[in-house]
């Protein structure tokens, strides 16, 4: 006798066509909510002066025209200083060293990794206020007995912008150095060491075997640093507060977002301080798409589509 098996219809959030919509409704929900309502609320705001919590008027490109002031282009130019200085040194100095514990002449390689991290681990409270006494103005501040010990005068360095963005970025690296080393580190660790004995036996020296073997293979580890160390810089704002605080003289060390910060906080603006956002927003997305084409991110996917 045979029986009949019935199946059972699946029904609502059990239909399989239904389960993978179910699944990314988190997702979704969590991008409208986080992302895309407060990006178009603020693209909506910087046209508006808001003057309360329920009234607002168009204003059109006013708040972005008041972007051309010296505040705002003091900000822009720390952003870039900053963020150019911190490509120029957090990329290849901790891949030198990366490759430096990386390789068979490395003594304690574990030991050093911990020592350069280290710093990350710190409080940027606890290392402002380290950085701001040691590069103080008194003569006796360590930055300056240093001066003074090779016969230089001492400086004012909080105080000027030259040197104070150089004290801004030299905490950075400090802070910073250790996780890039550590990202490099581990990159070129997992590199099969079967091809640099292959390169070795076919006479090839440790500096070639880097370019041809070391460099290529890190390459999505590389473009990932290069991204954060963008989006870092661009978006930087508690180093400078905790190196400054209150006390910061004709804007020196104010980046981007921290001039954002104080329109709409301290001076309740809330159109300029969208419009800043706006902006910086936009600035970073076309940064970031120029660095990703020039290191060939995009050319792989190409190469699929033309395959299909």
């Amino acid at each position: 006798m045979q029986k009949t098996v019935r199946k059972r219809k699946l029904t609502g959030i059990n239909d399989p066509k239904v389960v993978p919509y179910v699944m990314i409704a988190p997702f979704l929900l969590y991008f409208l909510l986080i992302y895309l309502y407060p990006t178009v609320s603020s693209i909506l705001m910087s046209f508006q002066k808001i003057d309360g919590p329920n009234t607002a008027t168009f204003i059109g490109l006013s708040n972005y025209k008041k972007l051309l002031s010296n505040n705002y282009l003091m900000a822009l130019q720390t952003t870039g200083n900053y963020t150019l200085w911190d490509l120029l040194i957090l990329i290849p100095v901790p891949l030198i060293f990366a490759a430096i514990l990386s390789s068979r002449f490395a003594l304690w390689p574990n030991f050093f990794k911990s020592l350069y991290f280290i710093p990350a681990l710190t409080s940027i409270i606890v290392a402002g206020i380290v950085f701001r006494l040691a590069f103080g103005s008194l003569e006796t501040a360590l930055a300056n007995r240093v001066c003074i010990a090779l016969g230089l005068p001492s400086t004012e360095w909080l105080n000027h912008f030259g040197t104070g963005n150089f004290v801004l970025v030299l905490m950075t690296l400090w802070r910073w150095m250790g996780v890039n080393i550590i990202y490099f580190y581990s990159a070129i660790r997992a590199i099969p060491q079967d091809l640099y004995e292959a390169a070795r036996i076919d006479g090839a020296g440790e500096l070639r075997s880097f370019f041809s073997i070391t460099l290529p293979s890190i390459r999505p580890v590389l473009i990932y640093v290069i991204t954060i160390t963008v989006l870092g810089g661009f978006s930087m704002f508690t180093e400078s507060v905790a190196l400054w605080q209150q006390s910061n003289p004709g804007g020196i060390g104010r980046t981007i977002v921290g001039y954002m910060y104080m329109m709409g906080i301290y001076k309740n603006n809330m159109g300029l301080a969208s419009a800043v956002g706006i902006t910086l927003l936009l600035l970073v997305s076309c940064v970031n798409l120029v660095q990703l084409t020039l290191m060939g991110f995009f050319r792989k996917e190409e190469k699929a589509c033309g395959d299909r």
